[in-house]
């Protein structure tokens, strides 16, 4: 029989600030953080908004002695170190990351019963620090030459340059932070690889290799070439000079203009129930089923759908619950017409008429879309859905349609006993995760 899984740490770095609690209280509130972009002018982009998470810093987040490695750390990979050590502390666990340096106290789990599991995107180089490089890589002319490029300009780049751009970056350093000496991976499936990140703790939990799991994801896609890919990708709204976001971004309305991106760290601590009961820790929620879909590419969205149909119903098979037994959804809800289009074809299959009774939890709004780091954000949001009894406030400036509860809410108590998390992503991936309230 499979080892109970609970969800015992919420740790998460977003736009409403570091800790889960921060989170919650914005979207109870209704609060919108889609803002005009400070870290740079994004007077030349079409879409001038995003969700930044503004006044954070990674150094603030790790031990003394490890304050030199925030040089070598991208943007994503301090974003997720902030939310483990969250997660971590929302746990009431010691590991070596958070215990005093010199300190006799023992970490709660053997290093080797801590596994990670974090999904990433792919992360943009700092343009300063690229550019600096490129530009001296110049022919006869002045102009860029790329044979220049390869005799000399790449040895122009710091020599860790490539440490800060690799993805598995992120659990990389989550790992020696907490030594964290467990099974590790890194999923890169745009923004289903939090949830594929936390379905692949959970079969390392169940198969008995590890008693503890670090498990999300996180992504910044704010700066410059993130913003012009996802731009030429056709997901960015035109926002011109608006300056509120929520008036942008407006999940399932078939007139939405498009999405506006975030950035988030999002890591639950995923526990086996055995262990974590010996240490009286109830849990937020518990994990009980997890799926996974790829969607073939169509100009008809019942078509996408298909991969995330096959996940959620894979996800609700794994959890032994019935599609009239889930309480609310949190799903991707971009605010893209194309991916939003796919989503609700998928959820009208699963559900049928039942779909208009089941309230959406939609974060974009809100926070942006946070890509990889959306999925673990999503389960967050839903593990405390769970843990509170209550749905948060729900933002919507459109019209979403007749059979989906996705339009303008206030926040409300709520008797839930399941909860669906849900995704579909840029690739075809699509990840589909079932909380059962403890």
């Amino acid at each position: 029989m499979s080892r109970r899984i609970l969800i015992t740490g919420l740790g998460v770095v977003s736009p409403f600030g570091v800790g889960v609690d921060a989170l919650w209280e914005g979207l109870l509130a209704g609060e919108s953080r889609l803002r005009r972009i400070e870290r740079f002018d994004p007077a030349g982009f079409r879409c001038r908004l995003a969700g930044e998470v503004r006044d954070y810093a990674a150094k603030d987040h790790v031990p003394k002695s490890y304050r030199k490695a925030v040089k070598v750390m991208a943007r994503d990979i301090e974003l997720a170190v902030g939310a483990a050590k969250a997660a971590v502390e929302h746990a009431g666990i010691l590991t070596k990351g958070v215990l005093p340096e010199g300190s006799s106290d023992a970490p709660t789990y053997a290093p080797s019963r801590v596994g990670c599991h974090i999904g990433a995107g792919l992360i943009a180089a700092e343009t300063d620090e690229l550019t600096g490089a490129l530009a001296t890589a110049r022919g006869a002319d002045g102009r860029f030459d790329l044979r220049a490029w390869g005799e000399s300009g790449v040895n122009n780049l710091q020599p860790l340059w490539l440490l800060k751009y690799l993805p598995n970056m992120l659990a990389c350093h989550v790992t020696i932070i907490h030594d964290a000496q467990g099974p590790s991976n890194t999923i890169t499936c745009a923004e289903a690889s939090g949830g594929l990140s936390i379905g692949e703790s959970m079969r390392v939990i169940e198969r008995g290799d590890a008693d503890l799991c670090f498990s999300g994801g996180a992504e910044s896609k704010i700066n410059f070439m993130g913003l012009l890919r996802m731009d030429l990708a056709g997901r960015l709204a035109r926002t011109e000079d608006e300056p509120d976001g929520a008036k942008i971004v407006r999940p399932f309305d078939r007139a939405a203009p498009g999405g506006v991106l975030g950035e988030a760290g999002a890591i639950v601590m995923l526990e086996a129930a055995d262990t974590a009961q010996r240490r009286s820790a109830k849990g937020y929620a518990e994990l009980v089923g997890f799926g996974a879909g790829q969607s073939p590419w169509s100009d008809d969205a019942s078509v996408r759908a298909e991969g995330l149909i096959g996940a959620i119903e894979s996800a609700l098979e794994d959890a032994g619950v019935r599609a009239e037994e889930i309480d609310a959804i949190v799903p991707h809800g971009s605010g893209i017409r194309e991916v939003d289009a796919e989503e609700a074809a998928a959820l009208r299959r699963v559900f049928g008429a039942r779909l208009r009774d089941v309230p959406l939890v939609t974060v974009t709004p809100n926070v942006g879309d946070a890509m990889a780091g959306g999925g673990g954000l999503a389960a967050c949001v839903g593990a405390m859905c769970l843990a509170r009894q209550a749905l948060p406030a729900r933002l919507h400036a459109g019209a979403a349609p007749e059979d989906l509860q996705a339009g303008a809410a206030g926040q409300r108590d709520a008797r839930l006993r399941h909860v669906l998390v849900c995704t579909n992503a840029l690739g075809g991936q699509n990840a589909a995760l079932v909380l059962r309230a403890v």
